[in-house]
């Protein structure tokens, strides 16, 4: 008796773990039940006709703000989650800044997820924060259901008093610690304080207060010494440890090193280290304003080789929205603005435009940096981040040839700016399947805003 599908997905290349192959998906109750050429739909089947096109495993982004609660006006789970969508994710991981209060007690935890709850198109999962004071809270939270736990080694900025807070080294050291006895991980933005204090402070004291400036105070050094610090304390207390939004082949070289001492790190960089550069930031003013900044074409080169070598782990979009005021508006110095990039929706897309198409990489590759590595590292991947059967049915469907050009109307966000309005891009994100279900379509847009469900991962496995 043949299997009756809820759908298939037919005539698509499909990007397996190890080689793209032309085949049907059959879906059956929101999982995949078959790989096979040639599937027969029932009379009750949904098909979908994905000839000509690539069917990715639905992009996982572990590196998103959404910046609920309090900050929804900023960005908030219904935008947010639209755009991923949009964009061919299926699933993200929130950080626990900029909302207030930040997530770094069982409270703001279960006050962030009430707020997620019916709000989100895709699925989604939280990071915990470690910050002074609270490395009692961290088993709790852990407990619940956190990915992992983020920390800063330097200012991470913000607004309101509960704001979240960068560590010293003690509360570094002893959140090491703790979270290694609790078998989880520490997600670090690495940049050196100390130094990026000094150099920032001293710029505008002097007048420099330009695009150029700004990237002269956060240094490469600063990531260097920061990503040292941290692997010598992870190396100390058996940490496992993860890094965000690397900028510099140097510290993915560092990290590598670590690596083959024997040290549990991953590494991440993200899709604006790729694609643009500080000649880019100093043209486009403060909408290409990130921490660590862009940095230069020849950087942005090496970083293109350490993928190819293997040093990147993924690859995650680092959304970090604002409303316009805080960004643009006329007067504002480069330092004083907002200093984050909105780009969730284009991480796909942009991979796919410069990696595959630009530069010949296998699309294998590009599934395991926006799918198969992230969901390994976070303890989603007996659900997530492949196409095989038993999985779920999450995908994206992308046509590598319907160029377009990315306008601000096209954009989910709530703050519809983003450095990549106006990019030419030779492939379009055309249908995302979250569970066996369409979410997002080109023709007609995001159809669910209330399909995501909380993912907890617990003790690094999934929770089913």
């Amino acid at each position: 008796m043949s299997e009756t599908y809820d759908m298939i997905i037919k005539n698509g290349l499909v990007v397996l773990p190890d080689e793209a192959v032309k085949l049907d998906i059959g879906i059956v109750s929101g999982t995949i039940a078959s790989l096979a050429p040639n599937l027969a739909p029932g009379p009750d089947t949904a098909v979908i006709d994905a000839e000509g096109q690539l069917v990715f495993p639905g992009m996982i982004d572990a590196h998103v703000h959404f910046n609920e609660p309090s900050f929804g006006h900023w960005e908030g789970f219904d935008t947010g989650s639209a755009s991923l969508a949009a964009g061919g994710c299926t699933t993200y991981v929130d950080m626990p800044l900029n909302g207030n209060p930040p997530t770094v007690n069982l409270r703001a935890l279960s006050l962030k997820a009430g707020l997620a709850a019916g709000h989100s198109a895709v699925d989604y999962a939280f990071w915990g924060g470690l910050v002074p004071g609270n490395v009692g809270d961290l088993e709790k939270l852990w407990n619940a259901g956190v990915a992992g736990f983020k920390a800063f080694i330097s200012n991470p900025g913000g607004e309101g008093e509960g704001r979240f807070r960068e560590v010293d080294d003690e509360t570094l050291y002893q959140g090491m610690k703790k979270i290694a006895k609790l078998g989880g991980i520490l997600a670090l933005h690495a940049e050196s304080d100390e130094m990026t204090a000094v150099l920032g402070a001293e710029a505008v004291r002097s007048g420099r207060t330009g695009a150029r400036d700004f990237a002269a105070s956060r240094p490469p050094q600063a990531e260097l010494e920061a990503v040292a610090r941290a692997l010598l304390y992870g190396e100390r207390t058996g940490c496992r440890l993860h890094f965000v939004h690397i900028s510099t082949a140097a510290a993915l070289e560092l990290i590598h090193q670590a690596k083959l001492r024997g040290q549990d790190v991953t590494a991440e960089t993200c899709p604006h280290y790729l694609i643009l550069t500080e000649d880019d930031m100093e043209e486009m003013g403060p909408v290409a304003k990130c921490a660590p900044p862009l940095r230069s074409a020849a950087e942005r080169e090496r970083l293109w080789k350490a993928i190819e070598y293997g040093l990147v782990d993924f690859i995650a979009s680092d959304h970090s929205p604002c409303p316009p005021d805080l960004k643009l508006a006329p007067g504002l110095s480069f330092f004083e603005a907002w200093g984050g990039i909105s780009g969730a929706q284009s991480s796909l897309e942009l991979m796919v435009h410069e990696g595959v198409n630009n530069r010949k990489l296998p699309v294998t590759l590009i599934a395991r940096l926006l799918s198969e590595g992230p969901a390994k590292r976070f303890g989603l991947s007996g659900r997530k981040g492949t196409i095989a059967v038993g999985m779920d049915a999450d995908f994206a469907i992308v046509n590598p040839a319907l160029p377009y050009t990315l306008a601000a109307e096209h954009l989910q966000y709530r703050h519809k700016h983003s450095p990549y309005t106006g990019m030419e891009l030779s492939c379009r994100v055309t249908a995302t399947i979250l569970r066996g279900r369409p979410v997002y379509t080109l023709e007609d847009g995001v159809l669910s805003a209330h399909s995501g469900e909380w993912i907890k991962t617990g003790e690094g496995q999934p929770a089913l």
